[in-house]
């Protein structure tokens, strides 16, 4: 993937996203030590960064692709963001859900215009149920992190920070499954000036930082966290980009990400959830590392339940 593919993504794009807001607050900094710029995707449309890469990924679709629709699987923000999408550009999406998954999600979907279809709550069930819709109806299955187009959109977010400040050090972003941390390391790597990009990750679901040690796709033997954005594990398109192009992954504690989330929501005055927190989360715990670095933060999205806040 190129820095042209990058550009030509972000003019596309352009008409269904939002340019979103980059805050400072000394007070933060002071706490840090370093000087941070915060890319508050939570002002997202749908409320995450996923809406970029969701869009793009249709808008690279044929015209006879987008007449049959598209399926994914997700219990998240990437359900919201392609049901999103597809509606704005007259596009039918089946959304692939555990039934587990909040009954607050499965609205959220709805209410953007995605057909919901419920499954067991195993990854199993969902590649089963997203696969009968494929050859049922003939849709495309867009994967929420493992896929080129989607991985570009992502990038799109760091393009916009380093538009706005280009003398970044780091960049800093939380790792799920992999197309958000692989889209910035893209955009670091061809727009910044010497810009890392370092990846924070929950102790509990720890597969990126393993995986960057083995030399191959890691998995996790718990979901044990309250980052849930985070519980899903990286692909065969985004782990090389991450191999390439990522400096580091910083594994914090569950106490770290509540105590980085309440800083960010008591002083910078957002609504920010615990997955956005963790790479916040990462800078506090190696404070030396980034000690008067200028370093943007990607504040991944603000969709919380707010009935069950950590504090």
């Amino acid at each position: 993937m190129t820095k042209q593919d990058l550009i030509e993504c972000h003019n596309r794009i352009k008409p269904f996203i939002h340019n979103t807001p980059v805050l400072t607050s000394r007070l933060i900094n002071g706490v840090s030590g370093a000087e941070l710029f915060f890319k508050c995707e939570n002002f997202q449309r749908m409320g995450a960064f996923k809406m970029r890469g969701a869009a793009n990924a249709i808008m690279q679709l044929s015209e006879e692709q987008k007449r049959q629709g598209v399926v994914t699987h997700s219990s998240g923000n990437f359900a919201q963001a392609l049901s999103l999408a597809a509606q704005g550009l007259g596009v039918k999406a089946y959304i692939v859900m555990p039934n587990t998954a909040p009954q607050v999600k499965k609205d959220a979907v709805r209410g953007y215009g995605g057909l919901v279809i419920e499954c067991e709550p195993t990854l199993e069930a969902r590649e089963r149920e997203s696969k009968q819709i494929e050859e049922k109806y003939g849709a495309t299955f867009i994967h929420p992190s493992n896929d080129d187009q989607v991985i570009l959109g992502q990038g799109t977010a760091c393009m916009e920070l380093l538009e706005a400040y280009p003398n970044l050090d780091y960049v800093v972003t939380p790792v799920g499954g992999g197309g958000l941390i692989a889209g910035t390391a893209l955009a670091a790597h061809y727009f910044g000036k010497e810009c890392s990009t370092i990846g924070g990750e929950p102790l509990e679901t720890d597969d990126a930082y393993r995986s960057l040690l083995s030399g191959k796709i890691e998995s996790n033997e718990t979901t044990n966290t309250i980052a849930d954005g985070l519980k899903t594990q990286l692909g065969d398109r985004n782990f090389p980009i991450i191999q390439q192009h990522v400096e580091e992954i910083i594994r914090v504690k569950e106490a770290e990400i509540v105590t980085a989330m309440r800083i960010l929501w008591e002083r910078l005055k957002i609504v920010c959830e615990p997955s956005s927190a963790v790479a916040f989360a990462a800078i506090l715990n190696q404070k030396e590392k980034f000690k008067g670095k200028k370093t943007g933060i990607i504040i991944s999205g603000g969709n919380v339940d707010l009935a069950h806040l950590p504090f």
